[in-house]
């Protein structure tokens, strides 16, 4: 018997080299999505950072929302002899119109006191006693458009018929941004009536006893003239419940 050199080997099939090939293709086509996915995200562990970041991000889309909203405006102008809005309403454009006048600012802003009543633990009972809450701000902006408020802004954004006022802790969200205090709530319109609802706002006259014994921020200025500028509104149709025609009949 004639010898043999080497060792026997296994076998391989043609099957089995081609899912090899494609096991690495689909790892590569992995790879270079998440590289390209991965490419606009910040990694970072500083929280601050990562905030800011993100508000200029919302900033960019802002100024997108806002380019947009102008050449849909100016189109819409070319095919329709639609009024130009006033006041809040938008009518069949998407931006709310420059406005000015008199009116009021109000500024709350938290205790001075609130830092000597965190304990070694970083917290304390009553903390929420110093600070300005959601409620408050809410009580604000109600008293002022019972007041006749035209028009009305919180810090530098103007009100709309979707915005909505939302505090995590002393934190102001509002518009995909953050606020810390003092906080700036102006309104136009007459300034005498929306001083008077504010004076008569049951919440304003809790918030004032605060004022008064752990001296919480409350300021009320009037104002010759304020000047909001224009602002994108809402896109979607507000929609409103409405009563079961059927069940009335019942």
């Amino acid at each position: 018997m004639g010898k043999h050199g080497g060792r026997h080997v296994a076998k391989r099939s043609i099957w089995g080299g081609l899912a090899v090939f494609v096991i690495l293709a689909l790892v590569g086509v992995l790879f270079s999505t998440n590289v390209r996915v991965n490419r606009t995200v910040v990694v970072t562990s500083d929280t601050a950072q990562l905030i800011n970041e993100r508000a200029r991000r919302v900033d960019e889309l802002q100024n997108d929302i806002n380019s947009l909203s102008t050449k849909i405006d100016s189109l819409k102008a070319l095919t329709t002899d639609a009024k130009t809005p006033t006041g809040e309403e938008a009518g069949s454009g998407t931006k709310l119109p420059a406005v000015e006048g008199p009116g009021v600012t109000v500024i709350l802003n938290d205790s001075p006191l609130w830092e000597q009543k965190v304990g070694d633990s970083g917290s304390t009972a009553d903390i929420n006693d110093y600070v300005v809450h959601q409620q408050d701000i809410e009580a604000v902006v109600n008293a002022l458009w019972a007041g006749g408020a035209e028009s009305m802004m919180i810090e530098n954004q103007r009100v709309l018929s979707d915005t909505a006022v939302r505090c995590v802790g002393n934190v102001l969200l509002l518009h995909g941004k953050q606020y810390a205090p003092p906080y700036h709530i102006s309104a136009i319109g007459p300034t005498e009536r929306m001083i008077t609802a504010l004076d008569d706002s049951p919440t304003i006259q809790i918030y004032q006893q605060y004022v008064a014994s752990i001296g919480l921020g409350w300021q009320v200025e009037r104002k010759d003239r304020l000047k909001f500028p224009e602002a994108t509104s809402s896109l979607q149709t507000l929609k409103y419940a409405k009563t079961d025609e059927q069940a009335e009949k019942k």
